[in-house]
């Protein structure tokens, strides 16, 4: 009981890093802009983050830096793509080179650097429960917020004049031109919350999930992200629980390691990458459902009063 406890307990750490980064690029792509370059920009946060953390030894200034670097990336990449009007796709892949090739340089004189202890954290009265108490309520605050991000996005988006207004620039920017609203200061401020939260899933990364430096640490999560926005036909409690369920097929093979499971390394480490395809697999037989649910301008240019 206490080994599923704890599974349980990694899953949502684990599924906290896509949460972040999902729930940031689902604003990007309800506004109407697709970016691929979220494993970059979760990269240059990660050493950004950690980086931060080494010098200041406060994790608060690291996440800081982190949401600073994946803002100030995503920025650049709004300016290219909303108003130079370059290729969203090719602009994001683009991004996500640049931010691999950038964080390892930057990274060099960090593969050996050591964070400052972390606090330790728990939830008063609900820490000594038994057997779920140390699994579930001593987690990280990160953990609990991104669930509160989730609950405050579906608020937004569904209950709020300004989310109504993000959702038609994404749905037809002619026509919320049309009406006065400025399409690409509102784009430009989607990709740039959506960048802050990739660099925060980032620097979750580097400094609270696998406290170190490693090039390339990210491995994939930013490109799961992606995956997950589509899997959860753009809705922010879907994409929750979907990042859950990821988060859970990745602590999977540990767990099944851990048991003496005889299934070789090698297909264990495999497991989210082989359920994010199978999952997107099944997604796309049914083509019209993504249709319907799509932002209808996603991945399209805008040109004012064409």
């Amino acid at each position: 009981m206490e080994s599923y406890a704890l599974l349980l307990g990694s899953t949502l750490s684990a599924g906290t890093v896509l949460a972040l980064a999902a729930l940031g690029l689902l604003i990007n792509e309800k506004a109407g802009i697709v970016n691929l370059g979220a494993e970059g920009m979760m990269l240059c946060a990660a050493i950004a983050g950690f980086a931060a953390t080494v010098h200041s030894g406060s994790t608060l200034v690291g996440f800081g830096a982190g949401m600073l670097a994946g803002a100030l990336l995503a920025g650049i990449f709004g300016v290219l793509v909303i108003w130079l009007n370059t290729n969203q796709y090719a602009t994001g892949l683009a991004l996500s080179l640049f931010g691999a090739g950038f964080s390892a340089f930057v990274g060099l004189g960090y593969v050996q650097a050591k964070l400052p202890e972390l606090p330790k954290f728990a939830i008063p009265g609900l820490a000594d429960l038994p057997v779920v108490g140390p699994a579930l309520f001593t987690l990280h605050p990160l953990v609990y917020g991104s669930i509160a991000l989730a609950a405050v996005m579906v608020w937004f988006l569904y209950r709020t004049r300004a989310g109504l207004v993000l959702r038609a620039v994404g749905e037809s920017p002619s026509s919320a031109h049309a009406l006065g609203y400025p399409v690409r200061r509102i784009r430009l401020m989607a990709v740039m919350f959506g960048g802050a939260m990739c660099g925060l899933a980032g620097a979750y990364i580097s400094v609270v999930y696998t406290p170190l430096w490693v090039e390339n640490m990210v491995s994939g999560r930013g490109w799961i992200a992606l995956a997950l926005t589509t899997f959860a036909t753009w809705r922010p409690a879907r994409i929750l629980l979907g990042a859950y369920l990821f988060g859970g097929v990745t602590m999977l093979q540990f767990h099944l390691q851990a048991t003496g499971v005889q299934i070789p390394s090698q297909i264990l480490s495999m497991l989210p990458y082989l359920a994010t395809i199978v999952v997107l697999v099944l997604i796309s037989r049914n083509p019209a459902w993504i249709r319907a649910n799509m932002p209808a301008s996603l991945g399209k240019p805008f040109y004012p009063g064409a």
